[in-house]
């Protein structure tokens, strides 16, 4: 498999597999205590982005601070989708039960996914997340449950953008709840329980 990665075998019982996108300048070992507070039971498949961009690891290249190289974008995301189905088979999960947690350039390539893949997520937690792709037409997302955590005063990923995808997702079927903090783009213990709250409505059955 192309990407370094951490996977975690969750309790017997419980099939769900939390797939962790970290943010710019992350490793794949940087959100493992926010899957232990969203589902301490599942099983975990941590990715470190291929792409570096001055040292750091990324999963799709930019051109510039907030805007993205969506031609790597693609390519990026197409490989992710391939990796998720090659680890459903080295590692015997059901790759219907994965749900993506990331935050930043994380939460982008995961909603990449969503941009691009129909059924390529069981749910996402996006935390800071901004638009993909822009002028394109989604695949059908019909009843996904999709959590956006944003901050009100964010100056990397400003208000609109958050307000933008929770508009395209909800137009290609998703059910998407937005969380706001009043703070700026770092993850925040509140933010991770809101999403633990919501994990817990949306996807424990």
């Amino acid at each position: 498999m192309k990407m370094k990665h951490i996977f975690e075998q969750g309790k017997p019982g419980n099939e769900r597999v939390l797939l962790l996108l970290h943010g710019t300048g992350g490793t794949e070992k940087d959100l493992l205590p926010v899957a232990s507070m969203i589902d301490p039971d599942a099983s975990v498949l941590s990715v470190r982005g291929n792409i570096l961009e001055s040292g750091m690891p990324r999963f799709f290249k930019r051109l510039r601070e907030g805007v993205f190289d969506e031609e790597d974008l693609i390519i990026r995301t197409r490989e992710l989708n391939e990796f998720l189905t090659e680890a459903a088979d080295a590692y015997d999960f059901d790759r219907n039960k994965v749900v993506a947690i990331g935050y930043s350039n994380g939460a982008n390539i995961a909603g990449s996914l969503l941009f691009h893949y129909e059924k390529s997520l069981e749910g996402a937690l996006l935390f800071h997340p901004m638009v993909p792709r822009r002028g394109i037409q989604l695949p059908v997302q019909k009843g996904l449950p999709v959590f956006i955590g944003a901050g009100e005063n964010d100056p990397i990923c400003p208000a609109q953008e958050t307000v933008d995808l929770k508009q395209m997702l909800e137009e290609a079927g998703a059910q998407v709840t937005d969380h706001w903090e009043r703070s700026g783009h770092q993850l925040t213990e509140s933010e991770v329980k809101a999403g633990r709250d919501w994990y817990e409505t949306h996807l424990i059955q």
